[in-house]
């Protein structure tokens, strides 16, 4: 290619979604026109600010608390210094940088390429659609500090953590930026060794728990869709968790990514189906005396129509009597 070729691609053909285009051209100029993937990765890695704000995190939070404890090194602002230093050899530096080097051989023989997996599983075995329909759900901010993906890096992480049992469903997925997940890790105090036995709780005698497979409109791994069986108007549907528990409040929040998964799917089927459909309630009775009679967590998916009630204004109020009009 050219000189004015390559300048006028770089000038009007090149259209960007990232910055990989121009740091990969540059890379190659800088390299006699030759360099390999590994080191046009790491050029990349050099203009992601995320990537350096990640490993400063672990530096202050972790190995640099570690090393400030055993009193290692000191810490002055944002330098750190290690103790002693001015008192070495270079034969002893050059002895003590080969213990290290050491340490590290042994260390990634023993554990191999898990020890990156909370750098790279995401990417790895995760695929770019499912990341993005994660993302999507959670408006490309992350579920725990709420930061949006152009602020801080988003990452698909497992609610519940793989090494604990967790599964590689949608519905166990959720957006963190790198600073929550790396804080999150798999080590928090969750006891998570009877998950898999609470999720496949099921009691003999409830209705919910023994659904005919013929009325199951819609599932996913752990919720169904069923038409209720008094509708209040057509199209009237039930999701239903497949674990068997009593109220709202128990849920867990996978349950609750698998139940808003098939209000959706509920809705669009609605609508398909009967196009005068121009709203819904959906709603949960949680507990006796707020009318639950099926001691197994469901939620109601109502379609509503024009003129299906006199005045709807006010909705769920009107379950007390004489409360579902107010002024404003």
């Amino acid at each position: 290619m050219e000189y004015n070729q390559l300048k006028g691609f770089l000038q009007d053909k090149m259209r960007m979604s990232h910055i990989y285009q121009p740091v990969m051209i540059k890379h190659l100029l800088r390299n006699h026109g030759i360099a390999s993937d590994i080191e046009i990765a790491k050029e990349t890695s050099l203009q992601d600010p995320t990537q350096i704000e990640y490993y400063q995190n672990i530096t202050n939070n972790m190995v640099g608390k570690v090393l400030r404890n055993h009193k290692i090194v000191e810490k002055n602002k944002k330098e750190y210094a290690l103790n002693g230093f001015d008192g070495l050899t270079q034969d002893q530096i050059t002895e003590l940088i080969n213990i290290c080097n050491a340490k590290l051989e042994h260390y990634i023989e023993k554990r191999g390429e898990a020890i990156w997996q909370h750098r790279s599983k995401n990417r790895d075995l995760i695929s770019g659609t499912i990341r993005y329909e994660v993302l999507k759900r959670a408006r490309f901010r992350c579920e725990l500090c709420g930061c949006m993906d152009s602020e801080k890096q988003l990452q698909v992480d497992h609610i519940v953590p793989k090494n604990h049992g967790g599964e590689d469903s949608i519905n166990n997925y959720q957006a963190l930026c790198y600073t929550c997940n790396a804080m999150k890790s798999d080590r928090d105090d969750t006891d998570f060794r009877e998950l898999d036995k609470q999720y496949a709780h099921r009691e003999h005698d409830c209705m919910f728990c023994k659904i005919e497979k013929s009325r199951i409109v819609e599932e996913n791994n752990l919720a169904y869709l069923i038409m209720d069986g008094f509708p209040v108007t057509h199209m009237h549907m039930l999701v239903i968790p497949k674990r068997h528990f009593r109220e709202y409040f128990d849920i867990f929040q996978p349950e609750l990514n698998a139940i808003q998964d098939l209000l959706l799917k509920g809705k669009d089927m609605a609508k398909k189906d009967d196009r005068s459909i121009s709203g819904f309630n959906i709603g949960i009775n949680s507990g006796k005396t707020a009318g639950q009679t099926i001691f197994h967590c469901h939620t109601h998916l109502i379609p509503r129509r024009e003129n299906d009630v006199e005045n709807p204004r006010g909705g769920v109020r009107h379950l007390i009597p004489g409360k579902g009009y107010y002024n404003v």
